[in-house]
């Protein structure tokens, strides 16, 4: 590869060098990149990937899932949750997100003490490379903190290299006013190490003490944990609470420029692997700021679609699809190359951040007190004024959708179905946590032993017990395991549910929450139209243009549509997929 052509792997990568480490030798710290990344004689592709729509398909949705999410207490988890993929999973999902599967001490895996080992409460890497074999697989790369108890920081207390500068300190005479957050912890630990007191940054708690990426060796490591998990199999890399990366003090420490450079240079590294990576950041955070990881089409493949969760909530919550629709209405399309990962639910809670400025305050309090006497908890983030703002909502989301606004009635299955099917219809890709998919009621159990409201929401599946209900046919977890799945395998065959199919939001009223997709090819067209409320409602053919010359008919019930009516009728909760072919 030719150094002196702007637009060489070398010279990309040493400009991006520039602008994080602009102290450095750009072609010492470029050599040892490149081996870092390609160990043991391999290279670089002789060129990039060029931006696509050919990463993803309409085929393509994920599950995600603790690797410990189902337990038998006989066999290991990941031998359980493989079996369960193969058994249940095969054709409704390809591909399955294992949250953090390392050693750790805390935050159910995001405390990570080994970034090399797999949790042997789990399993083994052999295990990682079956479901591999099997499932599109992701991983988590906690990039931006590390176990207080592991190797890395014991390393940097003991003064030994190159641990020693492995951390960001910080003293508590620094002006740390304008840091953002999501905790209500304090920002500083101070720590005994062999060269004296330090004071360690920790973004989200003690026992996550905060890497120091202005030391490149940092990077160099996080480099080399990439490359051993794509040797693994793994093929979608999760840049976890990437936002954080880069402190400066006197700065918010989020999204700064150092970090955003760091995305791209991982970005260009797997755009030239021989293997296909996608990065996915995930940034709970307001909307432009999560946007902005798509970069210039040179950063994340894949970012969350945060401000989903929330909306689709408040929308089968209230009745009304305004706020959703508004807000996707001024949603831009994914760039080329790049898609949307849509969800209602995580591992985490609800987080209401990315709702700033969309959803008023007073709609968001409607969601809390709803939550709140369903069972449901409510996590705080602390504000720079010393105050608290709501930062997410604790609750599988299944029980979330139990009752309205108005209170609780009949429609529970319904209302939920409709939520999880939003999600289906959407530009990007869908994913699925594994609770919604087994209808996981709320875990308090867990809250109260745990001390951790999350935990309500990470309920922990006996498999002999779960097996038992899932073939049982009258039992909610049948019932919604049975209805998403018969959906997605639906889903998974029609072209204008390509995640970067053309999407148009419907100006309907407001209990109908509706897109129109048509695949690249423009052969097919699909009105998704997603009745919010629990009242019947209708929609005229006039606001939705259905071509005369074609024959349209409904893909969720096969029935056709009759032109000769004025309108479709949607009973409470309904959806309907409109085609012309399928």
């Amino acid at each position: 590869m030719e150094k002196n052509k702007p637009n060489s792997f070398s010279a990309r990568l040493t400009t991006l060098i520039a602008k994080i480490y602009p102290d450095l030798d750009g072609d010492i710290l470029s050599s040892k990149i490149v081996e870092a990344f390609w160990p043991e004689g391999t290279r670089p592709r002789k060129r990039g990937r060029l931006p696509s729509n050919n990463l993803w398909t309409e085929k393509d949705a994920l599950l995600i899932t603790y690797g410990n999410s189902i337990l038998d207490g006989a066999h290991k988890p990941l031998d359980l949750l493989h079996d369960f993929l193969l058994r249940r999973m095969k054709g409704v999902v390809n591909g399955v997100h294992i949250l953090p599967f390392f050693p750790y001490t805390s935050d159910d895996g995001f405390a990570v003490s080994d970034f090399r080992s797999v949790n042997p409460q789990l399993g083994d890497w052999a295990d990682i490379n079956r479901i591999g074999k099997d499932f599109h697989l992701m991983s988590d790369l906690v990039l931006n903190h590390v176990s207080s108890q592991g190797t890395w920081f014991n390393g940097y207390r003991q003064g030994q290299a190159p641990y020693d500068k492995f951390f960001f300190e910080a003293s508590p005479e620094d002006d740390l006013s304008a840091v953002v957050r999501p905790r209500t912890t304090p920002l500083l630990q101070e720590v005994e190490t062999t060269n004296g007191t330090r004071h360690v940054w920790c973004t989200f708690s003690h026992d996550q003490i905060d890497l120091d990426f202005s030391n490149p060796e940092v990077l160099l490591e996080f480099l080399r944990i990439i490359r051993l998990h794509v040797d693994n199999g793994v093929g979608i890399i999760r840049l976890d609470a990437v936002a954080f990366l880069w402190k400066e003090i006197g700065t918010t420490s989020i999204h700064l420029p150092q970090t955003h450079a760091i995305v791209q240079l991982i970005r260009m590294l797997c755009d030239y692997a021989a293997e296909t990576i996608i990065l996915l950041t995930e940034t709970n955070v307001p909307k432009a700021e999560n946007l902005s990881y798509f970069g210039n089409r040179n950063e994340a493949h894949a970012i969350y679609n945060f401000p989903l969760p929330p909306l689709v909530l408040h929308a089968v919550m209230s009745g009304s699809a305004q706020y959703l629709r508004r807000w996707q209405s001024g949603m831009p399309p994914a760039q080329l190359g790049c898609a949307y990962l849509n969800f209602t639910a995580s591992h985490d809670g609800i987080g209401m951040r990315p709702v700033e400025g969309i959803l008023p305050t007073a709609e968001q309090a409607k969601m809390i007190d709803t939550i709140k006497a369903i069972g449901g908890l409510v996590s705080m983030r602390a504000l720079p004024d010393g105050g608290e703002a709501p930062y997410e909502i604790n609750t599988t989301f299944y029980e979330a959708t139990g009752q309205t606004f108005a209170g609780s009635d009949d429609y529970h299955f319904e209302r939920f179905i409709c939520s999880q099917t939003i999600v289906m219809s959407l530009e990007g890709i869908p994913a699925f946590y594994i609770h919604s998919m087994l209808a996981t009621p709320n875990d308090h159990e867990q809250v109260e032993w745990r001390g951790m409201s999350r935990a309500i929401n990470r309920h922990r599946w006996d498999y002999p017990r779960l097996n038992e209900l899932l073939d049982d046919p009258q039992t909610p977890q049948a019932r919604v395991l049975g209805a998403l799945s018969e959906r997605l395998r639906l889903r998974a065959k029609q072209p204008a549910f390509h995640p970067n199919a053309t999407q148009f939001t419907m100006p309907l009223n407001d209990k109908v929450f509706g897109v129109w997709r048509q695949s690249l090819d423009r052969h097919q067209s699909i009105f998704a139209l997603h009745n919010v409320s629990g009242e019947a409602t209708e929609v005229s053919h006039m606001s939705m243009n259905l071509i005369d010359d074609e024959e349209w008919f409904d893909l969720l019930t096969g029935e056709p549509i009759d032109m000769e009516k004025e309108a479709i009728t949607l009973a409470p909760y309904q959806c309907r997929w409109i085609t012309n072919r399928g």
